[in-house]
């Protein structure tokens, strides 16, 4: 391994920890939230408020470059950019209306299929192949979705479907996330302020004809208590959620969409054990067994994708690796001749080698002796 693939492993590594934490917390955070507080869209426009008031000054302190690409290309952002900052949103939409409607552990066991559409939205749009080894591994993952669907004790349909559909949202958007990074130069902060900041003002509208209309003429939500503790909730949603998307585009600026979506995937089993812990949700046998199977098939994936490339690795400096084994057994071959049968091996090496002159004087000097 170079030392150029040891910092990127030492700095993905470095980030690993931070995003556990933050998404983990801030999982256990937006589900007493929405408990309290059923407002999906409210909490998904604060996060992404939060994200481009407190990217603004990261930028600066960074005294990271605008792009200057954009500038000169405002189509980019009607064809990409904008788009990005859509699907950002309605993913993060339905990611909440699944934690709203079903429990932590159940809507991220099903957010652990995110490999079967990463690999499935892989071939369509980067023609990546994978090994069968990958195919394999999402066997488990499927079956152990299904069983935990299936023995979910608090099963709805529309948490369920807000699950799949954030799952394939966020996918979609590491791809082309990770595209937009390496089209147009620009850094990942400043795309991140950039979907922030095109989504909050995209969907503020709407917020206004649902949410906003909603809070404004329920009173329950006009105590002062009460609304204290959830501005708290928020407050604090919001910058975990700040720091959780921060480490999650450093980390996907550094590595692939797929190798990113594997560290999602073990994600899941980390934010699935500790709501467990601490929300203590009723489960089944038959639930922690589908969940433990789709955690296993997880790892499965890990272990294919892993191996898949180390083999990919191996394959471009195997033929330098075989040619010297060959041409030392040749020589050593042809010296064995050499001493058996002086006259016929001498000719041979001064055909072969002739840039050798070394060892046809040995053989000549041999014959005369």
């Amino acid at each position: 391994m170079t030392s150029q693939q040891n910092s990127l492993l030492y700095r993905t590594l470095s980030f690993r920890p931070q995003s556990l934490g933050s998404s983990a917390a801030g999982n256990v955070i937006v589900k007493e939230l929405l408990d309290e507080f059923p407002f999906p869209l409210t909490v998904t426009l604060v996060q992404l408020l939060s994200i481009w008031v407190l990217c603004i000054p990261l930028i600066r302190i960074r005294q990271v470059p605008p792009p200057e690409y954009l500038y000169q290309n405002r189509s980019y952002y009607f064809k990409i950019i904008i788009p990005l900052a859509i699907g950002k949103f309605l993913s993060q939409l339905s990611s909440h209306v699944s934690l709203w409607k079903v429990p932590v552990s159940f809507a991220h066991t099903v957010k652990a299929t995110m490999p079967l559409f990463t690999v499935i939205l892989s071939r369509i749009i980067l023609r990546e192949k994978q090994t069968i080894p990958v195919y394999l591994s999402l066997i488990p993952i499927i079956v152990g979705v299904i069983i935990a669907t299936i023995t979910e004790l608090s099963f709805d349909m529309t948490g369920f479907i807000s699950a799949l559909l954030s799952t394939f949202g966020f996918s979609l958007q590491n791809i082309y996330s990770k595209k937009s990074l390496k089209d147009i130069a620009i850094h990942h902060f400043v795309l991140l302020c950039l979907l922030a900041k095109i989504g909050c003002c995209l969907f503020v509208p709407f917020w206004f004809l649902y949410d906003g209309m909603n809070i404004y003429y329920d009173t329950k939500y006009h105590r002062t208590k009460t609304f204290l503790r959830i501005c708290a909730y928020l407050f604090i949603d919001g910058i975990l959620h700040f720091i959780h998307n921060v480490v999650a585009f450093t980390i996907l600026s550094l590595l692939s969409p797929l190798s990113y979506s594997i560290g999602n995937s073990a994600k899941r089993i980390v934010i699935i054990a500790t709501s467990l812990f601490i929300l203590r949700n009723p489960v089944t046998t038959s639930n922690i067994v589908g969940m433990s199977l789709a955690a296993f098939g997880v790892i499965l994936y890990n272990k294919a994708k892993y191996d898949q490339r180390r083999a990919q690795q191996k394959e471009t400096i195997l033929p330098l690796v075989r040619s010297e084994p060959t041409v030392n057994a040749l020589t050593h071959e042809e010296h064995q001749v050499t001493h058996s049968n002086g006259e016929v091996t001498s000719r041979h090496h001064s055909s072969s080698f002739e840039s050798r002159p070394s060892i046809s004087y040995e053989s000549q000097t041999f014959k005369n002796v």
